[in-house]
């Protein structure tokens, strides 16, 4: 077994589903200091732009899950994001038809499908549901210009996997959560900003779903073993609206939900001064990202019937993979707020 990302968040819970599940890792780990996160696996030195020098690393095995991405909302990340999403993945496949592999897994993100409205779901106080209110499915397609240039490399990425000689099956997670989110990716740093107190204001509207981390991993492995090759499977656990996310969060933390909401167009003009700041100087870091804000206004929910049917899965809750991210993040002294959490 050949594992990209293992050192990442998905990847690390994904490393230890398929140790439990039996299989040797042999594991892709950019950074030698890293190899630490993969103690039980063979570590393999490389880097997703140079796919063609994995090669030799993956002869002998049978599979390969792909779990390595970059997600980045600075605009200086851009191009990179495309080389290793998409010409990494590309080229990845490739080699491991080369070397022999028979089958693959590929991460890529409940983004690449179009955005709904789910019945009965969470809304916005007051909000009446509209008569065509739906989750999205495999099935929806998603804008031909999202607003997320991550998800715009996902799509693209997908369309690599999906031509790649070698069969794979696609798993598409939605707003991951839970323990280990070190860096953190974009849905970690909502939940620690949230603990750190420093989430004054709710989002103009909109939703997401969200899925534990150990939930996604789970799904990696069944999608391995019963996935069919050349499909998509949505891997989403609960569709929340955001003040439903913040109830949650505040359930675990022991903090107030924000009780002041942003004006849609105050937040897009925030937005879009931070995106000419980091555009202007490329090595500062969004801290109110243009395509976060833009996607905060979706109802990004999603229907996983298909994963439950085919695949066997079923996702546990969320208000329980909040509890265990904010714990981590806790006791491995990611706050700085004066106010404790209890």
């Amino acid at each position: 077994m050949f594992l990209t990302g293992a050192t990442g968040f998905i990847g690390g819970h994904v490393f230890r589903a398929l140790r439990a599940a039996g299989y040797r890792v042999r594991a892709l780990v950019r950074d030698p200091g890293a190899a630490a996160r993969v103690p039980d696996a063979e570590a393999v030195p490389g880097d997703m732009r140079r796919p063609g020098d994995l090669l030799r690393a993956m002869d002998g095995c049978r599979y390969l899950v792909h779990c390595a991405a970059l997600y980045s909302y600075a605009p200086r990340d851009r191009p990179v994001m495309r080389a290793v999403n998409v010409t990494g993945t590309a080229g990845l496949l490739e080699a491991a038809r080369i070397a022999g592999v028979e089958r693959a897994v590929v991460t890529s993100s409940a983004g690449t499908v179009g955005q709904a409205s789910l019945p009965g779901g969470h809304r916005l106080p007051g909000e009446e549901r509209r008569p065509d209110e739906r989750a999205a499915t495999e099935a929806d397609a998603a804008a031909a210009r999202t607003h997320s240039a991550y998800h715009r490399s996902k799509i693209e990425q997908e369309y690599a996997a999906l031509a790649a000689r070698v069969p794979a099956v696609l798993v598409l997670p939605t707003a991951t959560v839970g323990p280990g989110d070190w860096k953190p990716t974009p849905t970690g740093q909502l939940v620690l900003d949230f603990a750190r107190g420093r989430i004054f204001a709710a989002p103009p509207g909109g939703g997401l779903n969200m899925v534990a981390v150990e939930d996604v991993a789970r799904a990696h492995v069944l999608a391995l073993e019963r996935g069919r090759p050349h499909e998509r499977y949505l891997i989403g656990g609960e569709n929340l609206g955001f003040d439903a996310v913040w109830q949650l969060l505040a359930e675990v933390t022991g903090r107030p939900a924000p009780r002041w909401r942003l004006p849609v167009t105050l937040a897009l003009l925030a937005g879009g001064a931070d995106e000419l700041r980091c555009r202007l100087w490329p090595a500062a870091t969004p801290h109110v990202p243009l395509e976060g804000v833009r996607m905060s206004v979706e109802r990004m929910y999603v229907d996983s019937a298909k994963a439950r049917a085919e695949l066997g899965w079923e996702p546990g809750p969320v208000r329980a993979a909040l509890g265990r991210a904010v714990a981590w993040y806790r006791e491995h002294g990611y706050f700085t707020a004066t106010r404790p959490l209890h």
